[in-house]
């Protein structure tokens, strides 16, 4: 009888502990933001823990489903099949977009061959056809070097890794294999930063915070109707949507029942009054004022499900036009 009292107090505490925390997991890239967003937040006057954590885009949107956290952040939109989990778990979600990225392609600052590349090129380097078939610097470009190429790039949990490989192999999760893959940026950042005969991707973040390592990679998309040519990944370049393919939204999905708590709802409101702030601060590209309005309101207005899921491609898609058409 004493052991069970003893345990019936000890869950008790541990769950009065952890009751009024909220849980935010999923997207690397998106990291960066919602942890500012939880600094700032705790400054305020209000005691709630938020603990930010970061297990890629496809392992937050499981613990969401599973009703393990109250917020998950995307580095792409959901998918069919995780909208699928969500309603099997009984989860409602309201889908909000909170800023743009653009991901970069960069190689070791001692790479002095690489100029540029095309969309063309990094799919010979990337779609599943290259397995075992393109090793070497020397098969992309004439001129270039002979030597192997050594590939670091988004793991396969990664909403990077989706939508680089659906905005440059046409596809998502079309890809060979042969790489260095993980979840976490910053792993890869070291990869890249420590091997010659290096190409690697991830969110512009990680190159900004990374500059004096790393060695940016212009994208040519070949698009005549652009026009632009080879572009370098910006704040500029991503807002007015000449760096294309590789500009897409960011975005959080939370539970409409957390909404309900009031801890929730009051750090939703605090995130998206300040987003643009805490965008800015953490390097990524903020959406126009007029598109954080039309956000707050569908926050407001708890309004479930997403945007995405009938769209056949989420390359290219103008953000404005889709959340006026709601």
């Amino acid at each position: 009888m004493r052991n069970l009292l003893f345990t019936f107090i000890a869950f008790a505490l541990l769950t009065s502990c952890g009751g009024d925390s909220i849980k935010i997991d999923g997207s690397s890239t998106v990291f960066p933001i919602s942890e500012k967003a939880a600094g700032k937040y705790s400054k305020t006057e209000n005691s709630t823990k938020v603990k930010v954590s970061e297990s890629g885009t496809g392992g937050g949107f499981k613990k969401f489903a599973r009703k393990e956290i109250d917020i998950s952040n995307a580095s792409r939109p959901i998918k069919k099949s995780e909208d699928s989990a969500c309603k099997a778990g009984g989860v409602k979600y309201i889908e909000l977009p909170i800023a743009y990225d653009g991901l970069a392609v960069v190689v070791n600052p001692q790479n002095t061959w690489v100029d540029k590349l095309t969309v063309a090129e990094l799919k010979k380097i990337w779609e599943p056809a290259a397995q075992n078939k393109i090793m070497k610097w020397s098969q992309i470009r004439a001129g270039w070097p002979d030597i192997d190429i050594k590939l670091y790039g988004a793991g396969t949990a990664s909403g990077t890794f989706d939508y680089f490989t659906e905005a440059i192999v046409g596809e998502a999760k079309s890809s060979r294999g042969y790489y260095n893959p993980n979840e976490n940026d910053n792993v890869l950042v070291q990869g890249v930063a420590g091997d010659k005969a290096a190409l690697g991707y991830f969110g512009l973040y990680y190159y900004l915070e990374n500059q004096d390592k790393l060695k940016i990679v212009p994208i040519d998309d070949e698009d005549s109707t652009n026009g632009a040519g080879a572009i370098i990944p910006s704040m500029e370049t991503v807002m007015n949507g000449t760096y294309q393919p590789l500009s897409r939204p960011l975005l959080i999905y939370i539970s409409k029942e957390s909404s309900t708590k009031k801890e929730v709802d009051g750090f939703v409101n605090f995130y998206l009054d300040n987003a643009e702030t805490v965008v800015k601060e953490a390097k990524y590209i903020p959406l126009t004022k007029e598109t954080y309005a039309i956000v707050k309101e569908r926050y407001k207005n708890k309004v479930v499900g997403s945007l995405f899921l009938a769209l056949k491609s989420t390359v290219g898609i103008k953000l404005e036009e889709l959340l006026k058409k709601q």
